[in-house]
C-alpha cells in the first residue's frame, strides 16, 4: 500500500508497480479477520452482509494495507435525505452478500405521467444543505476519512450526478418514457446539473485532492438513447461541474458502470482527468486512446471470471492486463466491477498472490 503510488497513479507519474484497488471486499469477513490476525471469537461468524459494519475500522485500515490498496473508492451526495425530503423511487438493491441478506425490492414510482417528470426540479423537490455547511461537513467527513486511512488516496465525489439521479428520482421505467422527448427530457437532466453543481462547488473549496464523479450514464450494451444527446446535453453539464474543481487543482475521475468506451474521449475533453470502468468495456481500445495521459482504474478481470470461471481463465485474465498495462503510467489495477461475497476466500487469495507474483 502507498498513498503515494496512489497520487502518482492518478497523476500519471511512474510508479514502482501498478497501482492497486478493489471493490467490495468488506463484505467478505471471514477472510478480512483472518488477514488482519483478528480473533474470530467463539461461534464463529456469520454472513449476513451486515457484519461488514461490525468491522473495525482498524480493522479495516489493516486489511487495506495487507492487500496492497493505494486508493479507495468513496462519494457523498450530501446530507438530504430524498426519500424523506419528496419524491423519488428505490431501485431496490442486487445480492452482494454471500446468503442474500442484503437484497431489497424495488418499490412503484411515485411518478405515472410523463409531464410529472419533465415538470421535475430536483432543487424545489429536495432542497439543498447551506452552501457553508456544506464545504463545512464535507471538509469534516473528508478529515475522518483521512485520518482512518492514511496510506490511501481519499476521495470526494457525487454519486447522484445527472442519469444516477434521474433514476433515483423517476425509475428506470419512467426516465426511459420521460426520455422519449430529447427536448424535455434535457431541461430535466440540466436541473439535476443544477443540483450537482451545488456539491462540485463545495468538494471544490475543500482540501480534497481527488474527485469522483459518478454517473450510470450506459447500459451493459452500450448507450442507451442516441450519441447526439449525450454530446449535446449530458457532456456540457459535466464540463460546467468540473470547471470549479479544475479551477481549484483537483483531479476528477469518471466513474459508470456499463459499456461506456465509445464516449470516454469525448468525457476526457470535458476535464475529466482519468476513468473507472468495467471489464465490459473494450481495455484495449481504451489503453490506445487514453492510456499514458489518463488514470486509468480497471482492466480485462472479470468479476464474473472470479466468481465462477476457472483458475487459468482468471489467471489469463491477469496476465492480458499486465501485458497491456506494463509500464504504462496512469494504470491501477481492479477487478471489475468489484469482487461479491460468493467469490472464495480461497479463490481471493489466489488471485492477489497471482497478482503480486506477477506485478
Amino acid at each position: 500500500m502507498s498513498r503515494q503510488i496512489g497520487m502518482d497513479c492518478i497523476g500519471c507519474k511512474p510508479t514502482p508497480r501498478p497501482g492497486h484497488v478493489e471493490y467490495s471486499m468488506e463484505y467478505h469477513v471471514p477472510l478480512i479477520r483472518k488477514i488482519t490476525g483478528v480473533n474470530l471469537g467463539p461461534g464463529g461468524i456469520s454472513k449476513h452482509a451486515a457484519d461488514y459494519n461490525l468491522l473495525p475500522p482498524d480493522t479495516v485500515r489493516r486489511f487495506y494495507d495487507a492487500w496492497d490498496y493505494d486508493f479507495l473508492w468513496g462519494t457523498h451526495d450530501g446530507y438530504v435525505n430524498w426519500s424523506e425530503a419528496g419524491r423519488c423511487t428505490n431501485m431496490g438493491h442486487a445480492v452482494y452478500a454471500a446468503d442474500g441478506s442484503d437484497q431489497t425490492a424495488s418499490a412503484v414510482s411515485p411518478f405515472t405521467e410523463p409531464e410529472e417528470v419533465w415538470a421535475f426540479d430536483p432543487v424545489a423537490e429536495y432542497g439543498l444543505t447551506p452552501f457553508p455547511d456544506l464545504v463545512s461537513r464535507f471538509e469534516q467527513d473528508y478529515q475522518q476519512r483521512l485520518a482512518a486511512y492514511p496510506n490511501q488516496v481519499c476521495t470526494g465525489g457525487y454519486y447522484k450526478t445527472v442519469i444516477s439521479g434521474a433514476i433515483q428520482a423517476f425509475g428506470w421505467d419512467m426516465l426511459l418514457v420521460a426520455a422519449a422527448d430529447p427536448s424535455k427530457f434535457a431541461r430535466v437532466l440540466e436541473r439535476f446539473g443544477q443540483y450537482t453543481l451545488h456539491h462540485a462547488r463545495a468538494w471544490a473549496q475543500t482540501s480534497i485532492e481527488v474527485y469522483i464523479q459518478h454517473d450510470d450514464i450506459v447500459w451493459t450494451a452500450g448507450p442507451f438513447m442516441h450519441p447526439d444527446f449525450y454530446r449535446q446535453v449530458i457532456f456540457p453539464i459535466y464540463r460546467e461541474l468540473w470547471k470549479p474543481l479544475k479551477a481549484a487543482g483537483k483531479k476528477v475521475i469518471f466513474c459508470s458502470d456499463g459499456t461506456v468506451d465509445v464516449f470516454l474521449e469525448d468525457i476526457a475533453a470535458c476535464g475529466a482527468d482519468g476513468f473507472i470502468f468495467e471489464p465490459s468495456n473494450d481495455f484495449d481500445k481504451i489503453v490506445r486512446s487514453l492510456g499514458g495521459s489518463h488514470f486509468l482504474a480497471g482492466g480485462k478481470v472479470d468479476c464474473r471470471t472470479l466468481a465462477f470461471g476457472t483458475w487459468d481463465q482468471v489467471k489469463a485474465e491477469i496476465d492480458a492486463t499486465l501485458a497491456l498495462t506494463r509500464g504504462l503510467p496512469g494504470h491501477m489495477f481492479a477487478c471489475g466491477n468489484h469482487i461479491p461475497a460468493n467469490v472464495t476466500d480461497e479463490r481471493c487469495l489466489q488471485y492477489m498472490e497471482y497478482l503480486r507474483a506477477h506485478w
